[in-house]
This record gives C-alpha cells, structure tokens and sequence, in this order.
C-alpha cells in the first residue's frame, strides 16, 4: 500500500513540474521568396528541444514549446537553410521567406546503415512530388507529365495503352481519388491516356498517398492523388511557356496588388489537327486545358482563393464521329486563422465532367456526364507540443446523367429520349488525431 502511495505522489510532483514549465505557442505561414508562394511540408526545428513541426498543405505551422531562447531551423528541399536564434516570451507569430538554393554540390557518399536513420516524422506509402523534380524526369516527345511521373514509383503501372489513369498496388483506375485544389477530376486524361490533364508549369505539389490515408479524403479503395496549384507570384509579372512537338503552352502570373492579390493563368494546346489539310485528311484530334488562379491575402489572418480549370479532348472522324470529353472544376476558397493554434480552411467546390457523341451516320448526338457539388470545413488544431488534431465536416451533392440522345438533323429516325437523371449526397465528419508519444 505504501508503494502505490509512493508512485502516486511521484506522479503528482511529476505532473505540477511539467504543468509548471510555461509553454510559448509560435505560429506563421512559410514562403517562397521569390514569387510569394506558400511552401507545402517545410520543417521548423529546434535542435535543442529536439522537437520541431512541418507546414500544412497551406504553408501553415505551429508549434508549442517552453519559453525561452532557442536556435531555430527552417529548412525545405531545394532552398536555403534559415537558422537564427529566436527568443519566445509571449505567444508569437512569425512568417519567413526561403530563397532558392544555386549552388553545386559535390558528390555525396552515405555510408551510415539506412536502418539506423533516425525518422522524424515517418509516413507511410506518400509520394511527394514538386513541378521542378516532374520536369526533370526523362519524357517522350518532349512533354513532362504529373501521371507518367508517378507510374516510375514504387506500386504504380500504367493502366494500359490507350487507356486513362493508373494503377495503384493492383488497384483499378477508378478506385484513385484524384483531386485537383481539393475538385474532384473524373478523368485525369487527353488523348484517351496518352497526356495527363495537369498543365506542369501551374502545379506546385503532388501527393500520391498509396497506403495510410487520412480521414480527411473519405474511403478509398486504392490512392489518394492530391494536386496543389501555383497561387501566382504576387511579387513581379511574369510570363513563361514552351513549344513541343504535340503541344504549347503559356503561363501569366503576376500582382494586382503587390504581396495582396495575384493571379495565374495558364493554358495548353495541341495543334497537330492543324496540319491535317495539308494532306486532304478531314479527322481531327486535339485537346486545350486552361488553368486560372486568383490570390487575395486580406491580412495575417484571412485569404481568399479562386481557382479553376477547364479542360476539353476532341477526336473526330470527318463528320460522321466525334467523340468530345472534359472536365470543369472550380473552387472558392478561404483560410481562416482563428488562433495561433487553429487554422481552418472553408471550401465551395464544383466538378463537371462531360461525355458526348456526334454520330451524323446514323443521325443523333449523346450526351452524359458527372457533376459534383461539394462543401468542407476542415480545420487543424495543434493542441499542443505532441498533440495534434485535423478534424471537419464534408458534403457531397451528385447528380448523374446516364445519356439522353438528340436528334441532329430532320431526317434522323431517331426519337429525342432522356435517361432519368440520378441523384446522391454523402455528409461525413471526421477527425483524426495525431500523438508523439515521446521524442525520437
């Protein structure tokens, strides 16, 4: 009996001591200091703590630790290590800015045993790609490309020649969620799966998560591809694009108000079909896809975001067969900071996706097609140093369009008929908690 009163007092003193250290909460956004950009996944560390965080999908983080002086490290893959003493009395908020590293490296030779690595913040079965790493990958016909890139991974294989999407770990194509600024893309394909639908200059992160998935995407059998846009650069008017051998492509960014409000617009094109009546051939086969961004950063604490995509593939044997598909998506967005320990993010998303046929031989169009409203409120809460939580609601509104056929010219004997429309919404709720259970 004595021995337990003794634990239990040992407890207690141990608890009012820990209660007793003052804890500091630090919070800020991350930046790419050339353009403005949020950075996805940056690490702020405290060597001395042996403790750290890494920024959200919106460039945010927050961390809760003793007060104090300490050496602080922000540091993220391919940019400049920032580190600069820090002294925290009162709860702060800092943001930072990294430049671009430039310079060359020599060879570097590991030789420590990899098992022996000492793993951070381990997560299982994520891919993380970023548009510089895409362009770098060897390409056919001179055309970097977000789906070609992941079929290189580990557990990825094409879903066929001539077909769309990809296969995950024995999954089949339809069984990945594929999401473009948090929009739900129905088919990530041109050219029935020769090209992918994502424009490489406009995108900022990929995230192919193949095992572990979080609460926040719902029930999926087999991936999560998870697509960030550029915001546009709010520091200097830019323009880039390039000419390839299938198609070109432009991008615009700039300020409309200097590190306020910027925007992005991009577009891609094909123009083989042009050169076809060169050679008296009446086929057609072409795709665009315009991709467009606004950016309004209200204050510290509020922004506003605009995104959109439109994309359309057109294959078409003279006139009597064209096949046309696409996909539209649009999404309003705001992040929300109501403390420095909980960031939320409030989305109103619309996907479209459009299937049709013109078949003039025998005298009627089909049309079909997907679309997709979507509401979510997710929120993260770093309640403190070890614990943190990604909760929120979700609903889904879905109305199907099986086909109707039309007529299209007076002596069709076909009669105008509708499939009947169906209808679906799916609300969840979720929340998903994250514990360090001690320091690594």
């Amino acid at each position: 009996m004595l021995h337990l009163k003794n634990i239990f007092l040992l407890f207690l003193l141990t608890s009012f001591s820990l209660l007793g250290q003052e804890k500091i909460t630090l919070s800020g956004t991350v930046y790419d200091d050339l353009n403005n950009e949020t950075l996805i996944g940056v690490s702020v560390y405290f060597p001395e703590l042996n403790s750290g965080t890494t920024t959200n999908d919106y460039g945010f983080y927050s961390i809760t630790i003793p007060k104090g002086s300490y050496a602080m490290q922000v540091s993220y893959l391919g940019y400049n290590a920032l580190i600069e003493n820090i002294a925290l009395s009162e709860k702060t908020t800092r943001n930072f800015n990294l430049k671009e590293a430039s310079e060359s490296l020599d060879e570097i030779i590991i030789e420590s045993n990899i098992e022996e690595l000492n793993l951070k913040t381990p997560q299982m079965s994520v891919n993380n790609l970023t548009s510089s790493t895409i362009k770098q990958i060897p390409v056919v016909l001179g055309e970097a490309d977000v789906i070609k890139s992941l079929i290189l991974l580990p557990g990825v294989t094409s879903a066929g020649e001539g077909a769309s999407g990809f296969n995950v770990r024995g999954g089949a194509a339809d069984q990945n969620l594929i999401l473009l600024d948090e929009a739900i893309v129905f088919n990530s394909s041109h050219v029935f799966g020769f090209f992918s639908v994502f424009n490489p200059d406009v995108i900022k992160n990929v995230k192919l998560y193949k095992g572990g998935i979080p609460a926040k995407y719902g029930g999926r059998l087999s991936s999560v591809l998870d697509i960030y846009q550029k915001e546009g650069n709010s520091k200097d008017f830019n323009v880039t694009g390039g000419i390839g051998l299938v198609s070109s492509r432009l991008l615009i960014e700039g300020p409309i108000k200097k590190e306020k409000i910027s925007f992005l617009v991009g577009g891609r094109s094909s123009y083989a079909h042009l050169f076809l009546p060169l050679f008296d051939n009446d086929n057609t086969a072409y795709f665009y896809d315009l991709n467009t961004k606004i950016n309004y950063r209200i204050d510290n604490r509020n922004s506003i975001f605009f995104s959109g995509y439109f994309g359309k593939d057109v294959f078409g044997i003279s006139d009597n067969f064209v096949n046309t598909y696409g996909n539209k998506v649009g999404n309003l967005r705001w992040n929300h900071l109501f403390s420095d320990k909980i960031f939320s993010n409030l989305s109103l998303i619309y996907s479209d996706y459009f299937y049709g046929l013109i078949l003039d031989f025998v005298g009627f169009e089909w049309d079909s097609g997907i679309t997709n409203y979507n509401l979510k409120y997710d929120f993260n809460h770093y309640v403190s140093e070890k614990v943190k939580l990604s909760y929120g609601i979700n609903n889904i509104y879905t109305r199907f369009n099986p086909g109707e056929i039309i007529p299209n010219r007076e002596d069709s004997g076909i009669v105008a008929e509708k499939l009947i429309d169906k209808y679906a919404n799916e609300f969840a709720a979720y929340i998903d908690a994250e514990h360090k259970i001690k320091k690594l």
